[in-house]
């Protein structure tokens, strides 16, 4: 049965990349921090096709919707029965396959990035320094809370883009060193979102959530 870590760094590539450059200057690294904040609290809704692969090699495909504040969905390809679902404050992994149902908070997994537009990432988050000044990577995580895990977000400069960056994807590592990548294409922002997309049917009983 495959479960997906969920929580990744970005493209492996790309962090192969961005993990051996020298560090850019301070005031460089301040304001690309700032572009990243703007953009996170500027994004209200996104939609967005992803790819997903384990450190096993494994890929699976999907839609991605978000909606701030704290509503997330991966929507699997066909075939695959797993869901995962962020509201109310909590982040479901509802597997179909075997009518299992596993929950926690949201702000213990590094996705809570992503979906508070209130929190300052300056606080718990740092630029991963790079060669290609047309990406800009930022690893975040809890030094607190180790066993939260750790994300790193890359972005794509673009002016047309919200706070003029594009989220590319991101790479998660999880308290036990499992590695997850996700891989976003065809970002779209600012559109409606209904809140009926994040609901959900219960396999442990037959109404929906």
């Amino acid at each position: 049965m495959y479960r997906p870590a969920l929580i990744a760094t970005p493209l492996i590539a790309i962090a192969a990349v961005t993990m051996s450059a020298p560090a850019p200057l301070a005031a460089q690294a301040t304001g690309d921090l700032a572009a990243v904040q703007r953009h996170l609290q500027s994004v209200t809704t996104m939609t967005a096709d992803f790819s997903q692969s384990d450190r096993n090699g494994k890929v699976l495909t999907g839609v991605l919707t978000l909606k701030k504040p704290g509503k997330l969905r991966f929507q699997y390809q066909k075939g695959v029965p797993i869901l995962i679902v962020a509201e109310s404050g909590a982040l479901t992994f509802i597997d179909y396959s075997v009518k299992q149902v596993q929950r926690w908070p949201i702000k213990n997994s590094p996705l809570g990035v992503l979906l508070d537009p209130s929190r300052d990432i300056t606080r718990y988050a740092k630029l991963v320094p790079g060669f290609d000044n047309r990406l800009v990577s930022v690893e975040a995580n809890d030094p607190k809370h180790p066993e939260y895990g750790r994300i790193t977000l890359v972005f794509a400069r673009d002016g047309a883009a919200p706070g003029g960056l594009m989220l590319q994807g991101w790479v998660a590592l999880d308290s036990q060193n499992n590695r997850t990548t996700i891989r976003l294409s065809n970002q779209r922002f600012g559109g409606p979102v209904s809140d009926n997309t994040f609901r959900w049917n219960d396999p442990r009983r037959t109404t929906t959530r």
